[in-house]
């Protein structure tokens, strides 16, 4: 399957942020984050939180370009998307 990120667009402390998620598994997306050195801190229980300034290492890596909805779609299509409550809780 892919592991898919999209546009850097929302800002939160100064910086663009992107998501990241797995069309396949949330071990799948732990797996590739750790690959890349993306701290667990950033895992928010069904996709990462990206920093803009990481996006391009990502997609050097294998990172899929998605636009936003085409990755919830994607997220939600494979049974990996989680309420807000739920990804507190995994998150936290």
């Amino acid at each position: 399957m892919a592991i898919l990120i999209d546009e850097a667009r929302w800002w939160f402390q100064g910086r663009k942020w992107c998501h990241m998620v797995s069309d396949a598994s949330y071990d799948e997306l732990i797996e590739f984050a750790d690959g890349v050195g993306i701290p667990r801190r950033g895992f928010q229980g069904d996709h990462y939180d990206i920093p803009e300034e990481y996006r391009g290492d990502m997609i050097a890596a294998g990172a899929v370009v998605v636009e936003s909805r085409e990755l919830v779609r994607r997220l939600r299509g494979a049974g990996l998307r989680l309420s807000p409550e739920q990804r507190r809780a995994r998150s936290g």
